[in-house]
């Protein structure tokens, strides 16, 4: 599986960003981040090739650019992930199809806990160093590039500073809002969302809401922080069931986040939005990167994607506080620094480095 609105690391709101040491944007916008310094710490993994044989000594991370093969050279899915984690054969595959025609490879991500740090307060959320210059590169070669978020698209594209980047589209809200072209498209809110405002307050003080619980309000949905309180898990854990009841009762979906509980509009989320992409755009290789439970519905869709004759490739961002996401997954990475060396090594693979 971000804040993105303020959204904060929401099961799917995007999780907006909490708790994670201020990500220093200081050093973002530098041109060509050597993937030797952005991989995340791992082991030479011993996989298999996109064919799914068994592809011998991958090699070791820091020693260049794995994912960059000589002229007429094919690159295999497995050396660029070499040094980040392991890939199963169907994502190896794909990865080396998305470097081998880049021009028909959808490639979408989650923002917070994806590209940017969790933080404690939504507005400061940034991206991770070296993740903009990588999808400026990327943006350039691939055939769509598109982030998916839980927060407003507007709001996700001012905190990341992703309006200079050629043809990004952000879908905002699960799929409600459309950035493109520095055009917003977005329908207005749904009435549930409103009815649920209202009542929102008395249900939390009626469920017993420990000091600290604060709601953001993301204008398409509402969202439940608990990790202000004494104790986020029992927190949740209270909050649960009581939030589900609301939900019924108002016409939402109730969904688990990290550390919140996200009330919005039955049948949207991230899963829908990367089918209706792949539909619009025809990819035939698609990757979604994503760090929390509301990012199941898009590795679903990659996998289903893949069941229609795509390559497909479920890419996890992990952290201590979500671990069940990684089941879903068919490569598991380090957080926003192991997301951004894999941008990298795609970036070297499309095209040459600047650096280089």
């Amino acid at each position: 599986m971000g804040a993105d609105q303020a959204s904060e690391d929401s099961e799917g709101a995007d999780q907006a960003s909490e708790d994670s040491e201020g990500a220093d944007q200081a050093s973002e916008d530098s041109e060509g981040a050597d993937p030797a310094a952005t991989d995340s710490e791992g082991t030479d993994p011993k996989g298999t090739d996109p064919e799914g044989t068994d592809s011998g000594s991958a090699s070791p991370a820091g020693t260049g650019s794995p994912g960059t093969a000589a002229k007429g050279t094919a690159v295999r899915g497995t050396d660029l992930v070499a040094g980040i984690g392991d890939v199963t054969p169907e994502g190896a595959v794909a990865l080396a199809a998305i470097a081998g025609d880049p021009g028909r490879a959808l490639i979408a991500l989650d923002f917070d806990g994806t590209l940017a740090p969790i933080v404690s307060e939504p507005s400061a959320a940034r991206p991770q160093p070296g993740a903009l210059s990588a999808l400026r590169r990327l943006a350039t070669a691939v055939g769509t590039l598109a982030i998916v978020t839980g927060r407003p698209a507007s709001a996700t594209v001012e905190l990341g500073g992703l309006a200079g980047i050629p043809g990004l589209i952000v879908i905002g809200h699960y799929g409600w809002e459309r950035w493109e072209d520095g055009e917003l498209t977005s329908p207005p809110p749904p009435p549930q969302v409103a009815r649920a405002r209202e009542r929102l307050p008395g249900a939390l003080a009626e469920a017993g809401a420990p000091d600290g619980t604060w709601v953001e309000d993301k204008n398409h949905a509402l969202v439940v922080h608990t990790r202000r309180t004494a104790d986020p898990e029992a927190a949740l854990a209270l909050l649960a069931q009581p939030l589900a009841d609301f939900a019924d009762q108002t016409g939402l979906d109730s969904k688990p986040g990290r550390l919140v509980i996200e009330l919005r509009v039955r049948g949207v989320d991230k899963g829908a939005a990367i089918t209706t992409l792949a539909a619009e755009r025809d990819p035939a290789a698609v990757l979604f990167a994503g760090d929390d439970l509301g990012d199941i519905p898009a590795f679903e869709a990659v996998h289903a994607l893949r069941d229609t004759g795509r390559a497909g490739v479920a890419v996890c961002s992990a952290s201590g506080e979500v671990t069940g996401l990684a089941a879903h997954a068919d490569l598991v990475v380090d957080g926003p620094a192991g997301i951004t060396a894999l941008l990298v090594r795609l970036a070297d693979s499309v095209q040459p480095s600047p650096a280089h």
